[in-house]
Order: structure tokens, then sequence, then C-alpha cells
């Protein structure tokens, strides 16, 4: 990894039924804050929330959902790489993506570099409870990790609620990733919004870019933004408030673990990564998989 700056945009959606005509309005309303926010930091990477596209609640079976959005890459996609290629960037988004069979929807997250080429596609493996197609849902989860070996660095991406399973942004980190992009649309509290980034950030010493939604959905449902970046020992280096804006932040290798606490004149003598004990992981490996539930969960 280099030295680079990253920004989070974060946007609202439309607070109307979804259209093909909103869809388009999303995008261009989502790309004219690209546009200004690499004017503005001269970011190489930039990060737009989840489902940034459509909205996260689209109020709409997953049957129409799935006419209204399209295959990656496909027609949806397209603006983004094009402005992706126009400002030279690293330019990262959420969408809903068409499936194979109709009403297949997956949760994705797309990275294309500064060629205007997709790099990688992400499917989001860890729905939320309402999105969940078994559940009453429209998303169908992905099952892979997704990681892009990109001129800036290794990029691994996961999506919202992905990040409250602290095994995947392991299994991440583990493939390479040095920075974890969240693209969200996270309807529950700001504290547990700072709490996983920080924590996956930590646990991985990764850099965290999370861009979260902000505004009412199709279904008015409410997004509070608080976008923010995270260093490799915990350090919001940057966070927007709950207005459309944008933040940024210089991510530096040779500074991620210089120090054990920001600011600290005590270096970084552990790595959460290297020190594993592997053999413990390797003996109990069964039980990490092993279907469980909260003890105090009424499901």
């Amino acid at each position: 990894m280099r030295a680079f700056t990253a920004a989070a945009v974060q946007v609202r959606p439309l607070a109307e039924p979804l259209t093909a005509q909103s869809v388009k309005a999303n995008i261009e309303h989502a790309l004219d804050h690209v546009e200004r926010c690499a004017a503005d930091t001269g970011a190489e990477l930039i990060v737009l929330p989840e489902s940034v596209t459509t909205g996260f609640t689209p109020a709409l079976p997953a049957d129409e959902l799935w006419d209204l959005v399209t295959d990656v890459p496909g027609a949806l996609a397209e603006p983004f790489q094009e402005t992706a290629r126009r400002l030279g960037v690293h330019l990262a988004w959420g969408t809903y993506e068409r499936g194979p069979e109709r009403g297949g929807v997956y949760n994705s997250a797309v990275l294309a570099g500064p060629d205007g080429e997709i790099g990688g596609v992400y499917r989001k493996t860890h729905p939320f409870c309402t999105e969940l197609a078994s559940r009453g849902g429209w998303v169908t989860p992905g099952d892979d990790v997704c990681v892009v070996d990109t001129e800036l660095g290794k990029i691994g991406l996961i999506i919202c609620f992905d990040g409250d399973y602290p095994e995947l942004s392991r299994i991440t980190a583990v493939r390479g990733a040095e920075v974890i992009l969240r693209p969200s649309a996270l309807l529950r509290s700001a504290d547990l919004w700072e709490l996983t980034n920080r924590a996956r950030a930590y646990d991985n010493h990764v850099y965290v870019i999370g861009a979260n939604a902000t505004g009412a959905d199709p279904a008015g449902v409410l997004y509070f933004g608080n976008s923010m970046i995270v260093t490799p020992i915990a350090e919001v280096v940057a966070r927007a408030a709950s207005h459309e804006c944008w933040v940024s932040a210089r991510l530096d290798p040779d500074a991620a673990l210089r120090s054990l606490t920001p600011g600290s004149s005590i270096g970084q003598g552990f790595d959460h990564l290297a020190d594993r004990n592997l053999e413990l992981i390797r003996r109990h490996v069964d039980e990490l998989t092993r279907p469980a539930a909260s003890p105090f969960s009424r499901g």
C-alpha cells in the first residue's frame, strides 16, 4: 500500500416510490457529489453508501426490484465507471444487482478503477434481517469474500451489517486487505456504527472507510450519516455529521502502526494478525462453524 487520500461521501436517496426515473436521479445526484468531492479533496479513492442507486428499503416486491436493476457490469454501473475513468479515481458504490433468475437480487458493492474497469464485486454475505429474502425481504446472500489488488493497495469490501461479523473482516484481512470499505445504510444507533467500524479496524489493523446513507429512502426509513474513516489503531480521523457531505483523510502505511495509541510515544508492539494463536483456532474450528443462537434471543 502507498499513501493516498480517501473520502467517504454520504448522500440521500429520493424519498419517493422507486421507478426507473428515480434510480436515474439517484445516480446523477450521487455522482455530482463524487465530482465535487474529487475536486475539493483530491481523493484517489471515493466511497459511496450502500444501495445508493435506489435507497436501502425499496418498498417493492423482489420481482419488481429485479426488473428495475441490472447485472454488474450493466447499465446502472456504467455511469459510475465513466465517472471513475474521467476523474481518474477508484470509486466504490453500493447497488442492488440483478441475479440470474427473476426475483433473485443481490445487495452488492462494486469497485471501479481509474481506467473505469470494474475490479471487484462483493455481494453482501450477511443481509440485515428485514432485507433477507428467506425472511420475507428482497435480498439473496452472497457467498464469497472480495479483496481487490489496486495501485493504491489491497482493498476489501464489506457492506453495512457485515461489519457486525468479525469473521468476515478477519478473512478479508487475512487475504491481504489493507483497507476495508463499508458502504452502508445503517439504521441502528450511531454508537454501534462507530463501535463496529473501530473494532473491525483494530481487530485486523486495517483502515476502514464507512460511507453511510443519510435522509429517507423510498419506504421512509431514516438514516443518520456519520460516515467515517478509521485507522488501524481505531482512531477516527474523519467523521461526518448527518447532512449530505463528504469527509476525507490521508492514509499513510508508514504511520498506520507507529504508536500504541494516537499521539503516544510508545511504539506499537503487537500485531493482531501475526500474533493469532493458530493452533487454538485449528483445534476449535468446528465450534466456530457450529450453528448457535444468542442465549437472549427470542427468535
